[in-house]
């Protein structure tokens, strides 16, 4: 019988010894970086996040605190120095205190504090709409389970006006942290990865965002250095496989990642392990563009995530809805704004020859022809001088910012809107809806190409996303990708934050002409 030994020999255990040790060596050398040589600029970083959320951290004290203390107030009289001391009176003190700590400390739990989320907008909105319902459904519960009769109008008061303070102490943090941004302040290093194109088109959009705090300083690219620099104005500091090591060297506070050859799942779990060391944030730059995150379904699949794009909703319930919100909110704001426009149409009739309203043909939803409404601001037969003006050019979106066709009161009503306000008759019949792309003329439309054929996909609008975003100051492209965005990815919310942007151009016109 032959016997064979399985045992390992003293050569192979050495190997397999030397091998670990390397890789022990390697891996503490590697986490040890940032311990050993930190980075003056994430020192400075780190000095700015916590500035924004020692920030809101007091605007939410200040707002949780005054809700309660007017919910507490309206429900026990004011006398305090009375009610304080009576049964009832003094149990709801102390509620008050442990609820206004509760629901700061909820805040905080649901991650609404954080300095990824602060300044985004609806993430950050959506945060605190939940901390707030999660606990008051967890207080309803135990007070349901403890047979505890918390009295429904201190809760009435305590709830909407708490969670309405705190939303607009976001909102002027928000508003204060956009403007250091755009100053320059409070940015996140950035370094972007990825295909050249994939990259130069996410290098113009963080350029156009400033508020969201991403500020790149190198890019690299399939090919690294030999590849000619600058890329949109930022140099080219190396290849895909060199960004760990760049962003410890340049002190980079994220990476963001696009599209390239060999961005594998194994790829970009390599540069999440050796990102790790450096501090620095890895963010995968999705190739969807101007997709909604409403739309968005991220399912995961044995460890890899896909995102689930729902197809636009360009009919049903919520376009219903919609119409009911046009038809009352414009009769309402008809009414308010009838006797002032009666007096501009008299005026227009004084200050020149013609009527007062000028009517005309525009393309609606879905290629449907309508009338449209305004105040003349123009002379009577400028509609025969158009192409004197444009000198023979007219685009897909023309409007000269020195037309002499336009009057002198006709400028006026131009800048601050007034000459627009007719269209609620247009909104009211059903041609057009409150919010949504500009309607154009037939010369205009017919030189739409597959992609701005979709405008009309959605009813034109008395203001649009394009008109709160800086209106004729943007180019072709810009305002065309604005329009685009607002028909696939509509909302009623996003409609009132429209709205409510129109009206402050109105009273501070930027682009109008």
């Amino acid at each position: 019988m032959v016997t064979v030994d399985n045992r390992p020999n003293a050569a192979d255990v050495d190997r397999v010894a030397a091998e670990l040790e390397e890789r022990l060596a390697l891996e503490s050398a590697r986490r040890s970086v940032p311990m050993t040589a930190p980075s003056p600029f994430r020192g400075q970083a780190t000095g700015w996040q916590k500035v924004v959320a020692h920030r809101a951290l007091i605007m939410d004290i200040a707002a949780v605190t005054a809700g309660v203390a007017l919910g507490y107030v309206l429900r026990f009289d004011r006398q305090v120095q009375v009610e304080l001391f009576e049964p009832r009176g003094g149990q709801y003190a102390l509620i008050s205190i442990a609820l206004a700590e509760a629901w700061v400390l909820a805040l905080g739990v649901v991650g609404s504090r954080s300095p990824r989320v602060l300044g985004s907008g609806r993430e950050e909105i959506l945060r605190v709409v939940r901390a707030t319902a999660g606990l008051f459904g967890l207080i309803a519960i135990v007070c349901y389970l403890i047979k505890f009769d918390l009295a429904r109008s201190y809760v009435a008061v305590t709830l909407p006006v708490g969670i309405a303070l705190v939303l607009a102490g976001r909102w002027l943090l928000e508003r204060r942290l956009h403007a250091e941004r755009a100053r320059g302040g409070f940015q996140r290093r950035t370094l972007v990865v990825g295909a050249r194109d994939a990259v130069v088109d996410l290098c113009r959009r963080v350029d156009r965002t400033h508020e969201a705090g991403f500020h790149v300083i190198g890019v690299c690219l399939p090919g690294g250095t030999a590849i000619p620099s600058p890329v949109e104005g930022v140099p080219v500091l190396g290849s895909p496989e060199d960004a760990a090591e760049i962003a410890r060297t340049q002190r980079v506070d994220a990476v963001a990642v696009t599209a390239f050859d060999g961005a594998t799942p194994r790829a970009f779990k390599r540069l999440a392990w050796d990102l790790e060391p450096t501090g620095a944030e890895l963010v995968v730059v999705s190739a969807l563009a101007d997709v909604a995150s409403p739309r968005l379904v991220v399912t995961p699949v044995d460890g890899v995530a896909m995102v689930q794009v729902s197809p636009p909703g360009y009919t049903g319930l919520q376009h219903a809805v919609k119409r009911v919100f046009d038809v009352v909110v414009a009769t309402l704001i008809l009414v308010v704004v009838a006797v002032p426009l009666l007096m501009f149409g008299a005026l227009v009739r004084m200050t020149s020859p013609g009527p007062a309203l000028f009517a005309q043909r525009r393309i609606g939803q879905n290629g449907k022809p309508f009338t449209l409404y305004k105040l003349r601001s123009m002379r009577q037969d400028a509609e025969d001088g158009l192409l004197e003006v444009l000198d023979g050019d007219a685009g897909v979106f023309y409007k000269p910012k020195s037309d002499p066709r336009v009057t002198r009161l006709g400028r006026f009503l131009r800048k601050y809107s007034i000459d627009e306000f007719p269209q609620l008759l247009n909104v009211i019949k059903g041609d057009m809806s409150l919010v949504g792309p500009r309607p154009q003329v037939e010369l205009e439309v017919a030189q739409y190409d597959d992609a701005l054929r979709r405008r009309l996909f959605a009813k034109p609008g008395l203001t649009g996303l394009w008109q709160v975003s800086g209106r004729n100051d943007l180019s072709l492209d810009q305002g065309a990708r604005l329009d685009l965005y607002y028909v696939e990815n509509w909302s009623l919310l996003g409609d009132v934050g429209i709205m409510l942007r129109t009206a402050r151009e109105v009273f501070a016109p930027s682009g109008a002409y």
